[in-house]
C-alpha cells in the first residue's frame, strides 16, 4: 500500500506543468526610457519660511509599462517580459518662497532665479545618469523569468509580480539610492556657489 502511494504521486507530479517548462520562452526584453514632461509651479505659503531663501519640491516619478509574451503550453500559459516603457525623472516642481517676497519684486525675482537653479541641477541628475538607468533597467528585467498561469484571466497578476520583481531588484534599488544622493550633492552645490550677490544688489536698491 505505501509503495503504492508513492507511485501515484510521482505520476501525479511528473504529469504537471513545472515552472522550468516556461524557461524556453524568455526573452531579452526591450527597454525604452524616456523622461516625464514637467511643470513649476511657485507658491507663496502663508506660514512664514526664510524670507531670504525659497525651497523646492522635486516630484520623481519611476513607472514601467509592461508589454508580455503569452504562449499557449500544456494545462495553461506562459508569460514572458517582452517589453519595458520606463518613464524616470521629475514631474512636478513646487517652488515655494515667503510671503514677504512680493511677486515680481527684485527679491522676489532672485530668490525664483536661485530656485530654477535647484530645479537644472535635478534635471540634470536624470540627463547624466540615463545610461545608468537604461542598463539597471535592463539587468533587473533580464533576470525576469517566465511565469506559469492557468488562465488567460491571470495575465495581470503576472505584470503585477514582474513589476515587484523589477522594482526590488537590486540594481533598481541602487539606481534610485544613485539618484537620490547625486540630488543632495548637486543641490548643495548650487548652494555652495551661490555668493548671494543678486538678492544684495535688490536690498543695495532700496536704500
Amino acid at each position: 500500500m505505501f509503495k503504492k502511494i508513492l507511485f501515484l504521486l510521482f505520476v501525479f507530479i511528473t504529469s504537471g506543468v513545472s515552472a522550468d517548462d516556461c524557461l524556453d520562452y524568455k526573452l531579452t526584453p526591450v527597454i525604452t526610457v524616456k523622461s516625464p514632461i514637467w511643470e513649476k509651479s511657485v507658491v507663496q505659503p502663508l506660514k512664514h519660511m526664510d524670507v531670504l531663501h525659497g525651497n523646492v519640491i522635486a516630484t520623481l516619478v519611476d513607472e514601467f509599462e509592461i508589454t508580455t509574451d503569452l504562449t499557449s503550453i500544456e494545462d495553461g500559459f506562459c508569460v514572458s517580459l517582452k517589453n519595458i516603457d520606463v518613464t524616470i525623472g521629475y514631474s512636478d516642481f513646487l517652488v515655494q518662497i515667503d510671503i514677504s517676497n512680493r511677486p515680481n519684486t527684485c527679491q522676489y525675482n532672485a530668490i525664483l532665479q536661485h530656485e530654477d537653479q535647484h530645479i537644472r541641477a535635478y534635471l540634470s541628475v536624470i540627463d547624466d545618469n540615463k545610461d545608468l538607468i537604461k542598463q539597471s533597467v535592463q539587468s533587473a528585467a533580464n533576470s525576469v523569468i517566465p511565469i506559469f498561469i492557468k488562465n488567460e484571466s491571470d495575465i495581470e497578476q503576472a505584470i503585477d509580480e514582474f513589476n515587484e520583481k523589477l522594482q526590488n531588484h537590486p540594481d533598481i534599488i541602487l539606481l534610485k539610492q544613485q539618484i537620490k544622493a547625486d540630488e543632495e550633492i548637486r543641490n548643495k552645490y548650487v548652494d555652495l556657489n551661490d555668493t548671494g550677490e543678486t538678492l544684495k544688489k535688490c536690498f543695495k536698491n532700496t536704500l
